[in-house]
């Protein structure tokens, strides 16, 4: 499901909401999340799970195309983490 899908199923889901709205607030509700991590700030949603942004070193890495070490910068990187519910809801049957 891409975000355009979500933000039509939730405005079928909620007839007393323009598109438009569902829209903006879906925006926020990820403009949120990708703020938070920017600040170094993990996300939970319970029974979901978490979001954070994790530490990547520098290293040395190699070119796939010629094999020439090429050094790549230390970054920071988005991690999720899934919730104990969603993971239960994904490995149940029926």
């Amino acid at each position: 499901m891409i975000k355009s899908e979500l933000v039509i199923k939730i405005a079928e889901n909620n007839p007393h909401l323009y598109h438009r709205d569902v829209e903006r607030i879906v925006n926020r509700v990820f403009d949120e999340i990708t703020q938070a991590m920017h600040q170094g700030n993990r996300v939970e949603l319970r029974g979901f799970g978490a979001f954070s942004a994790k530490e990547r070193q520098a290293r040395t890495g190699r070119n796939p195309r010629t094999g020439a070490a090429v050094d790549v910068t230390e970054k920071r990187v988005p991690f999720f983490k899934t919730g104990k519910e969603l993971r239960q809801r994904l490995n149940t049957k029926g």
